[in-house]
This record gives structure tokens, C-alpha cells and sequence, in this order.
């Protein structure tokens, strides 16, 4: 596989960073060329041949350097395929069963025409930033819920329809 992905995400206190890095990792495993950065240090979606963007929810809400990547990128982001992701139940609700993307990311999955979008379970660990986050914590809500077994098998996921589409194109064209 010789595509070129873009692995952005918006995070507060890094726990989807780590996801992001497990995304990246695993596409590199298998071929990918994989870059990996904070949605809002993105410029330029030139050199990337498909992306995926991932975002912690908090409150209901995708992260918002997520949601301002998709508003920013959206012309670029409709010529290639998109996968979205968001990390966010501080419960194991996500490894039990699909979780429906919130209002917001629904509508970007609709915009972009993305190929897939899933919910990871969250993390939020003392220390965390934000009076949210600490009032969390302080009811005995945090924890570390993502599922990285099940973070690495939609990766491979990923990777397979990625390499199917250079298989179909020759790698000529985008994905």
C-alpha cells in the first residue's frame, strides 16, 4: 500500500491522541505512509490520499478543532475518502454495543459522505483539564474506557478498504 493518510484529531487532555497514534500505528502495519497531527495544526490536505478525523465528545459535542477541521477542510475532505471516529463514553457502553455518532457528527458524516464513522470509549484520568473534566472526576465518573483490541480491528478495517481502492485504481487515483 503506498497511500498517503492523515490521522487528525481534536483532544483536550490526549486520550484521543493515543487513539489516533493506535489508528496510525495499525496502518502502518500495513503499508500506509500515515501521518498523524492535531486537527487544528492542519493546513494543506494535498499530499493525503484519504484521512480520518477523530474527535473526543464532551458534553454532547465533538471536540471543536474536529469540528472546525471538517468546516475548513470540507472541499478537500469531498474528493477523498473520510473515516471519522470520536472517543468519548466514560462507561463501557462503546465496547457493548455500536453508539450512534451525536447530532454533530452525524451531519459531517452526511456532508462529507464519509465511509464510516464509530464511537471508542473515552478516558478521563486525575489531572485531567477543564472544570468539566475535574467535576467528572470528582463524582467518581473518569476512568480509561477505550478499547484498544477493538481500536486496532477497525484500523485493519480501514487499511483493507484503503488497499481494496488502490487494487481498483492501480494507485493512479485518490481512494
Amino acid at each position: 500500500m503506498s497511500r498517503k493518510v492523515l490521522v487528525a484529531y481534536g483532544t483536550t487532555n490526549g486520550s484521543t491522541a493515543r487513539i489516533a497514534e493506535a489508528v496510525a500505528d495499525v496502518l502502518r502495519e500495513k503499508g500506509a505512509s500515515v501521518d498523524t497531527a492535531p486537527a487544528g495544526s492542519v493546513d494543506d490536505l494535498a499530499p493525503y490520499d484519504a484521512v480520518i478525523v477523530g474527535g473526543a465528545l464532551y458534553a454532547g459535542r465533538w471536540h471543536k478543532d474536529a469540528r472546525r477541521f471538517v468546516r475548513r477542510h470540507r472541499r478537500a475532505l469531498s474528493k477523498r475518502p473520510v473515516w471519522l471516529f470520536s472517543s468519548g463514553p466514560l462507561d463501557p457502553s462503546a465496547s457493548e454495543r455500536d453508539v450512534p455518532p451525536v447530532p454533530g457528527v452525524r451531519r459531517a458524516v452526511a456532508l462529507l459522505d464519509a465511509q464510516e464513522h464509530v464511537t471508542f470509549g473515552g478516558c478521563l484520568q486525575e489531572g485531567a483539564r477543564g472544570f468539566v473534566a475535574r467535576m467528572i472526576l470528582r463524582n467518581g465518573k473518569g476512568g480509561d474506557f477505550r478499547d484498544f483490541p477493538a481500536i486496532e480491528r477497525w484500523a485493519t478495517r480501514v487499511a483493507a478498504e484503503i488497499r481494496r481502492a488502490e487494487d481498483v485504481t492501480g494507485g493512479k487515483e485518490p481512494v
